[in-house]
């Protein structure tokens, strides 16, 4: 058995703004809630390998995980996995962005296996990764939107027709 996640979200911002704060890796303990600190390993071309920190848990237990990300701005596409696995398997991550009318449809498309000796089950994990990248994609947004509108550029509404 594996897991799979596919969630999306709109973002009233043009693709350059959203590309760009969702791209920049240095500054993701802006752009979502969960994470302590980010550490730039290497660069390589545009593949970047770094270290993610979450905050504590509830139980004061603290996540950190290697992964690498390699974005393709051509292709609106990023591929991205797990260098250090810690309880996955395998950790595969696809993000997409999408030109829609009242903005940019960001994708996070998950794929991932569970080790046996982890202490939850693909079920569980799909279920949670599921619950928090929704929180963590309205937060995105609304950081973007707020930068969007900042700078003048957020898009105006499709008429309703």
């Amino acid at each position: 058995m594996s897991g799979h996640t596919d969630n999306s979200i709109i973002i009233n911002a043009p693709f350059d703004l959203v590309w760009d704060m969702t791209n920049d890796v240095e500054r993701w303990t802006d752009l979502f809630t969960e994470y302590a600190s980010v550490e730039v390993m290497e660069r390589d071309g545009e593949k970047v390998t770094f270290r993610l920190t979450m905050h504590p848990d509830a139980d004061g237990n603290v996540w950190s995980w290697v992964s690498e990300r390699e974005p393709n701005r051509e292709l609106r596409t990023v591929w991205a996995q797990r260098v250090e696995t810690g309880p996955f398997a395998h950790m595969h991550i696809r993000w997409e962005y999408h030109d829609e009318p009242d903005g940019v449809r960001m994708r996070w498309v998950q794929d991932f296996a569970m080790k046996d000796t982890a202490p939850v089950d693909d079920a569980w994990m799909t279920d949670n990764i599921n619950r928090n990248s929704r929180v963590q994609m309205e937060i995105i947004r609304d950081k973007i939107q707020q930068r969007a509108d900042e700078l003048g550029l957020t898009i105006a509404p499709s008429p309703i027709g």
